[in-house]
C-alpha cells in the first residue's frame, strides 16, 4: 500500500514547514556527532523496508551525506504487497542514486525447519544477511530505523512476560555493528517529518493487525499512556535512562563480586558458595552470570545451594554442578565417551586428545603429575588412551601389591564429576599405566632392575 505523510502532526502544524524539516536534521546531526561520531567517514548499510521509519531515515542520512547503500529484505509473506516494497525500494534508491542490495527470503519454510515463529525467522534471515552484506561489499555498519516507541514497546512486551533489570534498559543504541541512530526521536516526529518533507513511503498491511503481541500494545495499551500523559515517550526515555545507570552500576558491581568468589579453571568457572551465600540477594548475581550461558530454571540453580553434592541444572550448551562447597559451570562435552586413540611404538609426539610426549632417557628423575618414568619393556604397544569405564581398577603408585577400583581413587581424591568425565587413561592391554595428570600405576614404573626407561610427559 503507498502513502505519503499520514502523521497526526497536532500542534506542530502551525511551525513553518521549513524550520520542522531543519530542525530534525539539525537534531540528528548533532545527535550523530556527539554520541556516534566515528559514523562519519564510514560505509554505512541501512536497512530499509520501505515503512515510513526507514524512508526518513535514508532521506535523512542521504541529506547529511553520509556514505550509505540500501539493503532490502523480501520475505515472501505478503504476496504482491512484498514485491510492491521491494520494487518501491529499488527505484528510490536509483532515483537518488544509492546503492541498493536486495535478497529473497522463503521465511515460512525457515520457520518450520527450525521450528521458529515467523518474527523470529525473519529477524535471524536479515541479520544473517547483513553481516554478510558487510563482509562481501565491504560495509562498516548496519543501521536500523528502530526508534523510541519502539523502545517503548519492547519494554512493555518484555515487562508482559517477566524480565530482570536488562530486560527494561531497552533496545542498545549499537550492538556489535548495528546501530540504530532513530532512538532518540519518537514516531510523531517521524511522521511529521515525513509529511512535511512529502516523503513517500509503503504501509505494510500486517501492522494493522493486532494478532502480534507488538501490534496490541502499539494500538491499545499505548495510546492509554499517551492520553494520560501528553509527554508520556519523552518521560519514559528519561525512566529508561535511569533504569540503563542502575544497570551499569549492577554490572560494575557484579564484576568485583565475581573476582572475589568465582576463579576460572581452564574452561570451567567454580564458584565458592562459603562466599557466595554470605552475600544478601546472592542469587542475583547468580542470576547475572549464569544467563549468557542459556540457563533458564532459576529455582532449580538456586536450589543448588542447599542441595547434596552431584546434584546438577543443564542449559543447552553448559551444566552447572553442585560439587561440595562449589557451584562448577562447565561446557557440556561434545565427545563420543566410547572413543580410543591408539598410540604405536616409537611414537613421540601426540597431539589429540591430549599432547603428550614420549622419550627415551638414560635414567630417571622427579616424578610428578605430569610426568612419569616407565619401564618400556612392560608395556604391550600399541599403547591406549581412553576414558575411565565402571570396572576399571588400577595399583596407584606407593601401594605394592594392592589394586583400587577407580572409582574408589576418584572419590578419595576429592574428584568433582567433571574432573572424573575429563580424565584420561593410559593403558598397556587391560592394565591402567597412568591416570594422565594425576597418579601412574606402581606396576610399570621404571626401577633399578629397568633396561630401558621411557619418560612420559603431558602437556598444556
Amino acid at each position: 500500500m503507498f502513502a505519503q505523510g499520514q502523521g497526526d502532526v497536532g500542534s506542530a502544524a502551525i511551525i513553518p514547514r521549513k524550520s520542522l524539516l531543519l530542525d530534525m536534521l539539525e537534531k540528528l546531526r548533532n545527535h550523530l556527532n556527539e554520541n556516534l561520531p566515528f559514523l562519519k567517514d564510514k560505509k554505512l548499510l541501512l536497512a530499509v523496508s520501505g515503512g515510513i521509519d526507514s524512508m526518513v531515515m535514508v532521506d535523512l542520512f542521504h541529506k547529511l551525506h553520509y556514505k550509505i547503500a540500501i539493503a532490502h529484505c523480501n520475505f515472501q509473506l505478503r504476496g504482491a504487497e512484498s514485491f510492491g516494497d521491494e520494487q518501491f525500494v529499488v527505484d528510490y534508491a536509483d532515483k537518488n542514486k544509492i546503492p541498493v542490495f536486495t535478497t529473497k527470503f522463503d521465511t515460512k519454510a525457515f520457520a518450520e525447519d527450525y521450528k521458529l515463529s515467523i518474527q523470529l525467522a525473519a529477524r535471524d534471515l536479515r541479520y544473517h544477511w547483513f553481516y554478510e552484506l558487510l563482509e562481501t561489499e565491504h560495509y562498516d555498519y548496519i543501521l536500523t530505523a528502530h526508534h523510541a516507541d519502539d523502545n517503548l514497546e519492547t519494554f512493555l512486551i518484555n515487562l508482559s512476560r517477566g524480565t530482570g533489570l536488562e530486560g527494561l534498559t531497552g533496545i542498545p543504541e549499537q550492538n556489535d555493528k548495528i546501530i540504530r541512530p532513530l532512538l532518540a526521536f519518537n514516531r510523531t516526529a517521524i511522521e511529521t517529518y515525513a509529511d512535511e518533507d512529502k516523503i513517500n513511503w509503503r504501509e505494510d498491511s500486517s501492522n494493522a493487525s493486532d494478532k502480534y503481541l507488538r501490534n496490541k500494545i502499539r494500538h491499545d495499551l499505548v495510546p492509554l499512556f499517551k492520553d494520560l500523559n501528553a509527554n508520556f515517550i519523552d518521560s519514559f526515555q528519561k525512566t529508561q535512562s535511569y533504569l540503563q545507570q542502575s544497570q551499569a552500576m549492577a554490572e560494575d558491581a557484579a564484576v568485583m563480586v565475581y573476582q572475589q568468589v568465582a576463579s576460572e579453571q581452564g574452561d570451567e568457572i567454580h564458584f565458592d558458595l562459603k562466599k557466595l551465600t554470605q552475600l544478601p540477594n546472592y542469587t542475583s548475581y547468580l542470576y547475572h552470570w549464569l544467563n549468557e550461558f542459556g540457563f533458564t530454571a532459576w529455582d532449580d540453580i538456586y536450589a543448588l545451594a542447599d542441595a547434596q553434592s552431584g546434584k546438577q541444572v543443564f542449559s543447552k550448551d553448559y551444566r552447572l554442578l553442585k560439587d561440595r562447597g562449589v557451584l562448577i559451570v562447565a561446557p557440556i562435552s561434545n565427545e563420543i565417551e566410547n572413543l580410543e586413540f591408539t598410540i604405536d611404538k616409537n611414537v613421540q609426539d601426540v597431539n589429540f586428545p591430549l599432547k603428550l610426549s614420549f622419550c627415551k632417557v638414560a635414567d630417571t628423575a622427579h616424578i610428578s603429575n605430569s610426568v612419569i618414568f616407565v619401564d618400556e619393556e612392560k608395556l604391550q604397544f600399541p599403547l591406549l588412551l581412553r576414558k575411565w569405564k565402571s570396572g576399571d581398577a588400577f595399583q596407584p603408585s606407593g601401594m605394592q601389591g594392592q589394586s583400587k577400583k577407580l572409582s574408589k581413587f576418584f572419590k578419595d581424591e576429592k574428584f568433582s564429576l567433571f574432573e572424573k568425565e575429563n580424565s584420561w587413561l593410559l593403558c598397556s592391554g587391560n592394565e591402567i599405566v597412568w591416570v594422565v595428570g594425576f597418579r601412574h600405576d606402581e606396576r610399570f614404573k621404571a626401577d633399578a632392575h629397568t633396561k630401558k626407561i621411557l619418560k612420559i610427559e603431558v602437556k598444556p
